[in-house]
């Protein structure tokens, strides 16, 4: 921003609607303009709608106008903008390509009926270089079947994100689900996008026999709880399947033991101590899972004062190592970790929020009861649901019941399934 007077966080409505209308000249800095298309999803006002279809219309030229015109574009899908329609679909002709994939985008967000915008997106299947993922996923969440065949032609796809999306598309449109094994399977892709990519596919599907699968996949928690909620809350909602059902592998993704995943990565030979813990600072959790299987198979007896060591010099300022660290130290039931667990416990900074669910799961593997009290405490305070969840399995597994039956009414399905689900068994006669 420069010596820009505004930040994205703090940009009134007024202000915004002020930058957008200016010309790049008028502004010292010209990526204002981004910042105020930005912060004017957060404004449902018919004045920020009217401010961002006017944005779409500044022919302006210049790289940094039509940036700001690709994200007026997504704003307005963001607020769902009925009234912008006509605007968005006009971006269809845009030589920008960012911005025609931006307005199929937002025309998904904000759902229509109308043919003649429905035939125009799947014309666009016809068009060269543009992300027909997008495009097709578009396509299936408007349900335009006559877009069935055009669809169809990128089943052979060698670009597997697309690929995977066009299968998932026919069999929903074809109702013949007996080709989503090929979407199943890249859930072991070496590639962890692709990985993530048919994550939201088999959602889409709502493929129920794809939640065993999604749990040993080698991505990240997040995307793997994400992908059991959606596919089961509904299922479970409608009586398709029951709690029971997915409580194994919704409670695996969250002990989240490496043991318990298919690995899709593998050492040529067998590396050092110190090759293996900077494993587990990769971007792809894949390469992270086999890192701290490494660790804790071969390097169980000296890997801890390492982990330890980079901790203090890394892993406190990378979320995602950090989160593999707190379960490590764990697994490997390195009881002097009690103060730092107690401290990450208590962490509530959003970037971190992994790591205090596996800090819960490490005070399990600890076996140290004075953290009961505070497992009950973080129970009641917070929204989270899987560190609540969390919360529920230490604390039966530590032998306290206390705080089950206050959880049973829990605004979350899971955490109040889960609740019942203990209850019951604490209450089960004894024989």
């Amino acid at each position: 921003m420069g010596t820009s007077p505004f930040t994205i966080f703090n940009l009134t409505e007024d202000q915004a609607i002020t930058i957008l209308g200016k010309s790049s000249a008028q502004l010292e800095d010209p990526s204002d303009r981004y910042i105020a298309a930005s912060r004017l999803v957060n404004f449902p006002s018919v004045r920020s709608i009217n401010a961002l279809i006017a944005a779409i219309q500044n022919n302006e030229p210049g790289l940094n106008n039509r940036i700001v015109r690709r994200k007026a574009v997504e704003s307005l899908g963001y607020l769902k903008a009925s009234v912008a329609l006509p605007i968005i679909h006009s971006c269809f002709e845009d030589e920008d390509n960012y911005t025609i994939e931006n307005a199929v985008w937002a025309i998904g967000e904000i759902s229509t009926q109308d043919e003649s915008i429905l035939e125009d997106i799947t014309k666009l299947l016809e068009k060269s270089k543009l992300n027909y993922r997008i495009i097709i996923h578009t396509l299936a969440k408007l349900k335009y079947y006559p877009a069935l065949e055009r669809i169809r032609k990128f089943s052979t796809s060698k670009d597997l994100a697309i690929f995977s999306a066009a299968i998932t598309t026919i069999c929903r449109f074809t109702e013949d689900y007996t080709q989503m094994y090929k979407v199943v399977d890249l859930l072991q892709h070496c590639n962890v996008n692709i990985r993530r990519t048919c994550i939201q596919d088999l959602i889409d599907a709502k493929y129920y026999a794809a939640l065993p699968e999604i749990a040993n996949c080698a991505v990240s928690p997040v995307f793997r709880l994400r992908g059991i909620r959606l596919l089961a809350e509904p299922g479970i909602l409608s009586e398709e399947i029951e709690f029971a059902d997915i409580k194994p592998y919704l409670e695996q993704v969250i002990f989240d033991h490496p043991d318990t995943l298919k690995l899709v990565h593998k050492y040529e030979q067998t590396p050092s101590v110190e090759f293996t813990i900077n494993g587990i600072y990769e971007t792809d959790f894949g390469r992270c899972y086999l890192a701290t299987k490494t660790l804790l198979d071969i390097y169980s007896d000296i890997a801890t004062e390492k982990i330890i060591m980079t901790y203090v010099e890394k892993a406190c300022h990378d979320y995602s190592a950090h989160y593999h660290v707190i379960k490590l130290l764990g697994w490997l039931k390195h009881q002097p970790a009690y103060d730092l667990l107690f401290k990450v416990l208590h962490n509530t900074d959003p970037i971190f929020q992994k790591s205090r669910t596996a800090a819960v799961i490490a005070f399990g593997e600890l076996e140290d009861k004075r953290i009961i009290p505070e497992l009950k405490k973080t129970l009641v305070q917070t929204d989270i649901w899987d560190l609540k969840y969390a919360c529920l399995m230490t604390l039966d597994k530590l032998g306290d019941n206390t705080s089950f039956s206050i959880k049973t009414k829990d605004k979350d399905l899971f955490v109040q399934s889960k609740a019942m689900d203990l209850l019951s068994h604490y209450h089960q006669p004894k024989h």
